[in-house]
């Protein structure tokens, strides 16, 4: 029980001096400095960058999608023949008639 006390005094005492030492004021004057070097570095938090990554993964697929459906109407003007304005397919069938 003595030792328990003893542990507690030295314990709340070291609190103490740590509380009002020059090093509490250095490591506030540190961190408020580390504050204002992290605020100009414009960085963004874990949670702002999770949602961009999010962001850019479905614009990626937006833009697949997308040349998927250029190539195919790519592919569909160069069937269709410059003097005519038909299509390959339209012509055959004219031609079969």
């Amino acid at each position: 029980m003595l030792n328990k006390n003893i542990l507690d005094e030295i314990n709340t005492k070291v609190s103490e001096i740590l509380e009002h030492s020059p090093a509490k004021d250095i490591e506030k004057n540190f961190r408020v400095m580390l504050m204002s070097v992290f605020t100009r570095l414009d960085l963004v938090t874990r949670e702002e960058f999770d949602v961009q990554q999010q962001v850019l993964q479905r614009t990626r697929e937006k833009l697949i999608a997308l040349e998927i459906k250029v190539a195919a109407l790519e592919s569909q003007i160069e069937l269709t023949t410059p003097e005519t304005g038909m299509t390959t397919t339209q012509t055959d069938q004219i031609k079969d008639l």
